[in-house]
């Protein structure tokens, strides 16, 4: 999901173009609750932790600037509608343990987009330049919004895209979800040769019709050296290995960052139309990571 920053922000993140999402389309079938696999058992001693937000804190308070930095701006890569605030405009603590982002119809700041005055702001977080790590299991325990034109995303880009580029960087999305599949989730990879709508991934689907807005879900990735699966609640329902590549390079051995937005519109879900209400909201429970290899800050 390419953001283009403010002036300012683009000198610490002009690194940042990318394009997530529109690559799981039609990549492969979808899995459902009824044919995923239970996660694999894991060893008898526990992976370190090694990032961990459970965003505990007062009510209207902003997330942990030690762990997250605020992107700003809009996303002209993508055709999104939104333009993400800083601060805790839109994304907040709700004093009950969760980290709300929050997608509003409105413009208070008179903030200028890719096709004029704004009509919806939201927000994007990261963890770049604060925490990076190589493998491990990454987690985040969500309850995602609802309507056409919703795209929220848990995923995560290489902590060198400032110097390669993306897709060189790689690309590991967790989650996506669009409002048009309420029941349906995205797990994707991107990297040189498969990006855009030739990533490589799979989408999940819950039973009968239940809709992922409708409660929490677990979203989780277990990376390994030339390895990621993909489960959700525990259940796995997908894995990529270099062999899913046709010989096309694997970029996936070396430190990344994690990222948290609600995207609203673009080429993937499509706008927002009628039938869908505001303000929706990405609630996050928690944000984790055991075990890998973690690179220094700033790496």
């Amino acid at each position: 999901m390419t953001v283009p920053t403010s002036p300012n922000r683009r000198t610490k993140l002009g690194a940042l173009a990318l394009v997530c999402g529109v690559a799981s389309l039609g990549v492969l079938p979808t899995a459902s609750a009824e044919n995923a696999s239970p996660a694999p058992a894991r060893s008898a001693a526990p992976a370190a932790t090694t990032f961990t937000d459970d965003f505990n804190g007062p009510a209207g308070a902003a997330v942990d600037g030690g762990k997250w930095q605020i992107e700003t701006g809009d996303n002209v890569n993508n055709h999104e509608r939104q333009y993400y605030t800083s601060g805790n405009k839109n994304a907040a603590l709700d004093g009950q343990g969760n980290l709300v982002i929050t997608a509003r119809k409105e413009n208070p700041g008179n903030y200028h987009c890719w096709y004029g005055r704004c009509e919806y702001t939201s927000a994007r977080l990261n963890t770049s330049g604060k925490f990076t790590s190589t493998y491990g299991h990454v987690e985040a325990r969500m309850k995602v919004p609802r309507g056409q034109g919703m795209w929220p995303a848990f995923w995560m880009l290489g902590a060198d895209i400032g110097s390669v580029g993306w897709p060189n960087s790689g690309e590991i999305d967790v989650m996506e979800n669009v409002g048009f599949e309420p029941s349906t989730v995205h797990g994707t990879l991107h990297g040189p040769g498969y990006s855009g709508s030739g990533g490589i991934g799979a989408g999940y689907t819950l039973p009968g019709g239940e809709a992922f807005a409708d409660k929490f879900h677990t979203f989780a990735v277990d990376w390994s050296p030339n390895k990621v699966t993909w489960s959700v609640d525990g259940r796995v329902y997908q894995t990529r290995t270099p062999a899913d590549l046709n010989g096309k390079r694997w970029v996936f051995d070396k430190p990344f960052f994690l990222i948290l937005n609600l995207a609203v519109g673009g080429y993937w879900p499509g706008d927002p139309d009628g039938s869908t209400t505001f303000p929706q909201q990405l609630v996050v429970d928690y944000v984790r990571v055991t075990g890998g290899n973690v690179a220094p800050s700033g790496s």
